[in-house]
């Protein structure tokens, strides 16, 4: 039997400048697919009079100039893009990113062991197994939202967040696991950092993950992390890219 084809997405004015392409209401891993695939056409065959395009999790937020192309018009050709077929995963690059587990640089690992009735080494050993993709960039530069995090792992975010979490934490929060580039706030739970700049402002790339890339993470120790962190200053590009 035919698999039935994914629903439409729903259009939505968002003000008199852009529109929202809805293609889901809950975190999904179709509708992001669909989302990026989306946003991947628009930069492929571009249409006159937009602007901008934001991928999140579930809808493309796509800016646009009413004086050049009317929102009827608009609406119509984003819904013809959006029937497009969804390229294949496998076409996306893959990085791999060192991460310093536990002590200071992971804070919560203790207690993401205990709440989920684990060693530390079972937790470690489960995040560094997973299979990732960039779903979303947003909250502050670089900040990258991951799924694919293993079920297991699930667990809620701190009732209160915390008003400073370092740069490069690598955390988990309910479904979700996270690279956070700058320090700011933030109510995930910390396993580990990472030296990786995933934004700097005076380097090429300025971002070096695009929603869509492909994620592992591999353990690394304290003094590893201090000696990347000191290249990575420098500009360097301590992740591996290693596809395509």
């Amino acid at each position: 039997m035919a698999t039935p084809p994914p629903p439409p997405p729903r259009l939505l004015p968002s003000g008199d400048a852009a529109v929202t392409v809805e293609f889901g209401r809950v975190i999904d891993e179709l509708a992001n697919r669909r989302v990026l695939a989306l946003d991947r056409a628009l930069a492929d065959t571009p249409i006159d009079g937009v602007t901008e395009t934001v991928p999140t999790y579930r809808s493309l937020l796509v800016h646009y100039d009413p004086v050049r192309i009317d929102v009827e018009e608009l609406a119509e050709r984003l819904s013809m893009l959006a029937r497009l077929p969804v390229p294949p995963t496998s076409s996306a690059r893959r990085w791999r990113i060192p991460v310093a587990y536990g002590g200071e640089n992971g804070i919560d690992l203790e207690d993401i062991a205990n709440t989920l009735n684990m060693t530390p080494d079972d937790v470690v050993a489960r995040h560094v197994a997973g299979d990732y993709r960039v779903a979303m960039l947003g909250f502050t530069p670089g900040w990258s939202y991951l799924s694919g995090l293993d079920r297991s792992l699930h667990i809620p975010r701190l009732r209160s967040p915390r008003l400073l979490t370092p740069s490069g934490a690598v955390s988990i929060g309910g479904l979700q696991a996270g690279i956070q580039c700058l320090a700011g706030p933030s109510g995930w739970r910390l396993l580990g950092r990472t030296a990786v700049r995933t934004y700097q402002l005076h380097r090429n790339p300025v971002f070096l993950l695009e929603p869509g890339d492909a994620i592992t993470f591999y353990a690394i120790d304290g003094k590893q992390f201090v000696e990347q962190d000191r290249a990575a200053e420098r500009g360097e590009i301590v992740a591996q890219l290693v596809a395509p």
